[in-house]
């Protein structure tokens, strides 16, 4: 098994490492496979709704985010770290998620496990975590809890690391995650996935 994990921050030895890496320790114990993205430190833009993305099968913009197409395609779960910037996941890792997700329209995202991860100063994680797990609540994606919402705090490089519940939520995390993958596994296996209806949209044209 294998899961894809998201460094939204900007710097790259920074508190979202460090929880990501927290995370990490027990993959690697699980003999889970696990690769960061680091996309924080790039330039990216944001989605800009020209739907090419439909005609070409990848994003327009041939950056980061079609490099990490295959990668999240080829995932059992993803887990995307990021930290607050004015109650709200920083831009670059929103703009690559925007992308990310509506130019995979041709991946089936079911049952891929998710799980967000943000690290802040003080305030602000409550809703980014929820602004995160938004992206997987729809596209089929379970979300993976832990023990407490999956939030770590540090304001200086390093600090996460003084955050002794933080660090064991997200080693909590990490073992619910493997546990939930292991699990949908074997129920694909048995039953195979939920029976999907043909999309219905409603526009409310008149």
């Amino acid at each position: 098994m294998k899961v894809l994990m998201i460094n939204g921050s900007p710097h790259t030895k920074g508190n979202t490492a460090v929880a990501l890496n927290e995370m990490v320790k027990i993959f690697d114990a699980a003999q889970i496979e696990t690769e960061i993205v680091h996309v924080g430190n790039k330039i990216i833009r944001g989605c800009v709704g020209c739907g090419q993305c439909f005609k070409l099968g990848r994003c327009a913009f041939d950056d980061i985010v079609n490099e990490t197409a295959p990668k999240f395609a080829a995932a059992d779960g993803l887990v995307v770290g990021a930290p607050v910037y004015y109650g709200s996941p920083n831009g670059t890792v929103l703009a690559f998620l925007d992308r990310l997700f509506f130019s995979t329209f041709n991946v089936d995202k079911t049952m891929k496990v998710g799980a967000s991860v943000v690290i802040c100063r003080r305030g602000g994680a409550s809703s980014s975590f929820d602004v995160l797990n938004k992206y997987f609540t729809i596209t089929n994606m379970p979300v993976v809890s832990s023990q407490y919402w999956n939030m770590v705090y540090g304001m200086e490089p390093g600090d996460a690391n003084q955050d002794a519940e933080g660090l064991q939520t997200m080693r909590t995390l990490a073992r619910n995650m493997i546990f939930l993958m292991k699990s949908i596994a074997l129920g694909r296996e048995q039953f195979g996935l939920p029976e999907k209806e043909e999309w219905i949209g409603t526009h409310f044209i008149r």
